[in-house]
């Protein structure tokens, strides 16, 4: 797709995303600004990506007649799933009768779609390196599958689930039923179905943001950012940076690993190599090791570092992927980001301390517009860059320690 048309008009290019959050919304931008007409759906309204698009609707995206409605009513020309909760199986047959082109196949929305689909890809189907695991459908199941190997301590996860919800450590006998209830809790949907990994004693985590796009020959090729840095609490990331100093043997075992795993899911139906977009690979890496953790197949949370580091920031890369367009993976600076919680349960939210806040030197804020905040709800990120990664990181934190959200 490299003739854009007019949004609007009769030839418009029109691109509908599956989830309409704060990564879908910077992903509308990036698209907007190339001329195309976007289509935002989430499964509430005013969705901070639905303030922005051309057109935003509001629907149950993992029932199928839905979403099958929905879609053949607007007859976009990509559908860019950015959220997992989706009836996959259904644009699974929307794409092989030619409905619609999914973003970066039907096939690797279905796969990705929960931690059981990619990590059996990656485990059992690819041979890659990834923490020993279970997957379990009771109490009991967790129970028997810790005390036949996994051990302690252990993380336990919904099998769909996003930002940490539902994750837990489990340090021994005595957190087994409370990490159980949490996962149930915290799963996207009803499932029922957890995995339990064996801890692994790594030195960092990164995310590898990897871009199959187009280049000059018109054939599919691989590039990688610079390794992000993250920190996570209770499996939710609070902070990122970039870049993330890396041993050379690792970061060449990060990016043979996210090569391997986004080629795959850049299969398609016929078994050709069309699969475009941004992918967020997370790794495990201790000294030169390096294990396959998850992927998304879109820009991922900590990636909104990006929008201060490189030239091209994910969005931007992940709208001109998909569009069949160069893209440009240069770091510019080194930057950090630092998460804003709301704070308070409530809703239409104001800020205080925004001007104080980019006082700070080579700072900005980004403040999603989400409608409703919660106590540990992400309703902003502040963003810096430095020519530390150091410096970087000390400032995104002020910035964000400055911003006071309060019931209005």
């Amino acid at each position: 797709m490299t003739t854009l048309g007019t949004p609007l008009a009769p030839h418009a290019t029109k691109v509908m995303l599956l989830g309409s959050g704060e990564l879908g919304k910077e992903v509308m931008i990036a698209l907007q600004r190339l001329g195309v007409e976007t289509i935002a759906v989430d499964r509430y309204d005013h969705a901070p990506g639905q303030q922005v698009a051309h057109h935003a609707r509001t629907i149950t995206m993992s029932d199928p007649a839905q979403l099958q409605a929905l879609i053949e009513q607007e007859r976009p020309d990509l559908v860019v799933p950015e959220i997992e909760a989706i009836a996959t199986p259904m644009l699974e047959q929307l794409e092989a009768a030619g409905t619609v082109r999914v973003i970066p196949t039907a096939r690797a929305a279905r796969l990705t779609m929960d931690r059981e689909g990619i990590r059996r890809l990656a485990a059992e189907t690819l041979g890659l390196p990834t923490s020993p695991y279970q997957f379990c459908d009771s109490l009991a199941e967790l129970q028997a599958a810790i005390d036949g190997g996994i051990g302690y301590p252990c993380i336990v996860k919904p099998v769909m689930s996003s930002s940490g919800k539902g994750q837990s450590r489990i340090n021994g006998p005595a957190d087994v039923r409370a990490a159980w209830d949490y996962a149930m809790a915290g799963g996207r949907v009803s499932h029922g179905r957890i995995i339990v990994e064996g801890f692994i004693d790594f030195d960092y985590e990164i995310t590898l943001l990897t871009v199959r796009a187009k280049g000059a020959s018109g054939a599919v090729e691989t590039q990688f950012c610079e390794p992000i840095g993250h920190l996570q609490v209770s499996g939710d990331y609070v902070e990122s940076w970039q870049p993330h100093s890396m041993h050379p043997a690792a970061l060449q075992r990060a990016r043979d690993i996210s090569k391997a795993v986004t080629d795959n899911l850049g299969l398609g139906l016929d078994g050709q190599s069309t699969g475009l977009g941004i992918f967020g690979v997370e790794l495990f890496i201790k000294g030169d090791q390096v294990w396959f953790s998850e992927v998304s197949p879109r820009p991922h949370d900590t990636g909104l570092v990006t929008l201060c580091t490189q030239v091209q920031s994910e969005f931007e890369l992940h709208a001109r992927a998909i569009l069949g367009l160069p893209v440009n993976t240069a770091l510019r600076s080194p930057g950090a980001s630092a998460v804003i919680y709301g704070g308070v349960d409530a809703q239409g939210i104001v800020f205080d301390g925004v001007a104080d806040a980019l006082r700070v030197p080579n700072s900005d804020l980004r403040l999603f517009g989400k409608p409703e905040s919660f106590v540990k709800r992400r309703m902003g990120v502040a963003l810096a860059f430095a020519t530390t990664v150091e410096e970087a990181r000390n400032n995104a934190k002020l910035v964000a320690s400055r911003v006071k959200p309060r019931a209005a």
